[in-house]
């Protein structure tokens, strides 16, 4: 694992401050099926940290009492959670928006028979990993065979309707570059994917995320014993945009752990950085209406954000 001293010590990263909070992205556990290279949580089938009923619950007071529009559901691999389902059906009864961050192979597991059916039936927007339209590059990052089950999931997604026009229900994609290089133009690489992935294997979509990697957890511990973690951190700063501050995902969005503890995003989660540098704060104990204005906890890794065209959970911000 990591260790943060290169990222927690001092910060050159400019102030940020909180505006309306709109999203509540919760990590259900770090339990996954898979155990990816680029993967910023270290997350993995040994791992064991789930969220209770009971912590879902506290958040859903919460999100009613905040009045926030969309719950953002990620992992590890959320569906792992004992209580995915519950959790989603409760979020779309109070009419949020749910997104189910989902890494494909999850629905091609036996263990987990009708999971994408429910997912289409509860109205769950699916923002699923596929680092690349290239079988060999994909189970490079993710592991051999990989590249195929997600076809299968996304041949599953899209006979549902998903990715397909006049549904409503939404399927975008998710790229991460390897190594240490920032994401080509979103744009682009959309139109390239859209065009491999039909022509080749007749796989439709609506959007495509570019996501730069973080220099944190197991990604960031494979910079390290390569020795190219002060080259790609070299490579974040040096690539600052200040355009994209105004929409970092940090500003309108809080993260919760699987234990109900509130920091800034997920990245900050990972490194263990509390809520605007306070006291650890649990999610009972958060006033909603405090946040606005509230100063974002920084460090150097929001260099990750904010490099070339930047980058958040919805992709590109320039």
């Amino acid at each position: 694992m990591l260790d943060s001293k290169p990222l927690l010590e001092h910060s050159t990263f400019p102030a940020l401050q909180r505006t309306e909070l709109k999203t509540i992205q919760v990590n259900l556990g770090y339990l996954c099926n898979l155990s990816c290279v680029h993967c910023h949580v270290n997350a993995g089938p040994k791992r064991t940290e789930l969220m209770s009923k009971q912590t879902i619950d506290q958040i859903l007071a919460f999100a009613d009492k905040a009045k926030v529009t969309t719950l953002d559901l990620t992992g590890g691999a959320p569906e792992m959670n004992p209580h995915f389902e519950y959790f989603v059906k409760q979020a779309r009864t109070r009419g949020y928006r749910v997104i189910d961050r989902c890494n494909l192979v999850i629905l091609e597991e036996p263990a987990y028979p009708g999971l994408a059916t429910f997912l289409a039936e509860q109205g769950v927007d699916i923002v699923a990993s596929l680092p690349c339209y290239i079988e060999d590059n994909v189970d490079k990052q993710r592991g051999n065979g990989v590249f195929q089950q997600s076809l299968a999931a996304l041949k599953q997604l899209n006979d549902l309707g998903y990715g397909q026009q006049g549904t409503g229900l939404q399927l975008d994609l998710v790229f991460n570059p390897q190594g240490i290089h920032l994401p080509p133009t979103q744009q682009a690489l959309e139109a390239s994917y859209k065009t491999h992935l039909a022509q080749e294997y007749d796989v439709v979509f609506n959007h495509l995320y570019t996501i730069a990697n973080m220099p944190i957890q197991r990604f960031g511990s494979t910079l390290i014993s390569k020795g190219l973690f002060d080259d790609y951190m070299a490579l974040l700063v040096a690539s600052y945009n200040a355009d994209t501050l105004n929409d970092v995902m940090c500003r309108n969005l809080i993260s919760i752990d699987w234990q109900g503890y509130v920091y800034d995003c997920d990245f900050n989660q990972m490194l263990n950085l509390p809520l605007a540098n306070q006291a650890k704060t649990h999610i009972t104990n958060l006033n909603a209406h405090r946040l606005t204005g509230q100063t974002i906890a920084t460090r150097q890794h929001c260099y990750g954000c904010t490099a070339g065209q930047g980058s958040s959970c919805g992709g590109a911000l320039s």
